[in-house]
C-alpha cells in the first residue's frame, strides 16, 4: 500500500472501464488523481462515488470534463489539476475510441475520428503534460494505453490498430525526447478487456458482418489468450499502478504486454 502516495496524477478516459479502475487503484494507493473524461457529468459521478467510497481513507479526487483532441481544454483540465493538488507527477493518456469496420469500408471520417482521439490526443496530452512537468522543475511519469492493436493489424479495426501503433511510437519518441528532464515515458498494452468499450465494439462487429450474435467476437479475439479467459479491467491495474510508481523508475520508452498471452513480442 502507499506505493503512489500523494503522487498527483491525471487519467483521461475515467468515466468507465479501464481508465476508472487506473484512478480507483491509484487512490487506493494514497494517489490524489483527477478522473477526466468528455462525459463530464458521468466523470463527476465516479469521482464522488470514490471520494464516499474512501471517506479520508485513501487518495483525493477531483474531475473535469475533457475533450482530448482540444488542446485548450487539455490545458486547463491540467491547470485544474494544478490548481486543485498543487502539480502534476503522472500523466495517464489513456481516452481512446473504436469504431469497426470492413478494411475496404474504411472512410475518411471513420480514420479521422479514431486517429484525433487515439492519436492526436495522446500526442496532445504528452505534450501539455510534459510541458507542465518541467515547469515545476523536471522529472514526471507519462504512461499511455496502447493495445494488442499496437502489434498486430486486424482486418476491422485498421484505424484503431494505426492509431495504437503510433501510440507505441508516439510512446518511444517522446521517451527520446523527455528524458533529458527526468520525465519516463511508458505505456501497456491490454488485450481484450470486459469493459463497456468492449460491449459496444461487438455490436458495431454484428452490424457489419464480422459477427452474428452477441459475445461470438469477443470469444473470436480471445480464442488464443493462454491464460485462457478475457481480462478483467483490475487485472491491468497491478501494472499501472507500478508504471506510476517509484518502482518503474529505470523505464522509459517501453509497452507492456497486459493480454494473457494473447499476442506474444
Amino acid at each position: 500500500m502507499g506505493r503512489v502516495r500523494n503522487r498527483v496524477c491525471i487519467v483521461t478516459g475515467a468515466a468507465q472501464g479501464i481508465g476508472r479502475a487506473i484512478g480507483e487503484a491509484l487512490l487506493d494507493e494514497g494517489a490524489k488523481v483527477c478522473f477526466a473524461d468528455i462525459n463530464g457529468d458521468k466523470v463527476a459521478e465516479v469521482a464522488e462515488t470514490n471520494r464516499s467510497r474512501l471517506n479520508g481513507q485513501g487518495g483525493e479526487t477531483t474531475s473535469i470534463k475533457v475533450d482530448v483532441t482540444d488542446r485548450d481544454q487539455v490545458r486547463a483540465m491540467i491547470a485544474h489539476t494544478v490548481e486543485t493538488f498543487g502539480r502534476l507527477d503522472v500523466k495517464f493518456n489513456n481516452a481512446g475510441v473504436n469504431k469497426p469496420m470492413n478494411f475496404m469500408d474504411v472512410t475518411e471520417s471513420n480514420w479521422n475520428f479514431i486517429m484525433g482521439v487515439n492519436g492526436l490526443g495522446c500526442l496532445i496530452g504528452m505534450q501539455e503534460a510534459a510541458r507542465q512537468m518541467i515547469a515545476q522543475g523536471g522529472g514526471g511519469k507519462i504512461i499511455n494505453t496502447a493495445s494488442v492493436a499496437s502489434r498486430q493489424g486486424f482486418d476491422n479495426v485498421a484505424p484503431y490498430c494505426a492509431s495504437k501503433f503510433a501510440v507505441v511510437s508516439l510512446t518511444q519518441s517522446g521517451a527520446r525526447d523527455l528524458a533529458k528532464h527526468d520525465i519516463t515515458v511508458t505505456g501497456f498494452a491490454p488485450g481484450v478487456v470486459a469493459t463497456e468499450m468492449w460491449e459496444q465494439v461487438d455490436k458495431d462487429l454484428m452490424q457489419i458482418g464480422a459477427a452474428e450474435q452477441p459475445g461470438e467476437a469477443m470469444e473470436k479475439f480471445s480464442a488464443e489468450i493462454l491464460k485462457g479467459r478475457v481480462a478483467k479491467p483490475v487485472d491491468i491495474t497491478g501494472t499501472t499502478t507500478f508504471l506510476a510508481s517509484k518502482d518503474s523508475d529505470y523505464m522509459t520508452g517501453q509497452i507492456v504486454m497486459i493480454d494473457g498471452g494473447m499476442i506474444l513480442v
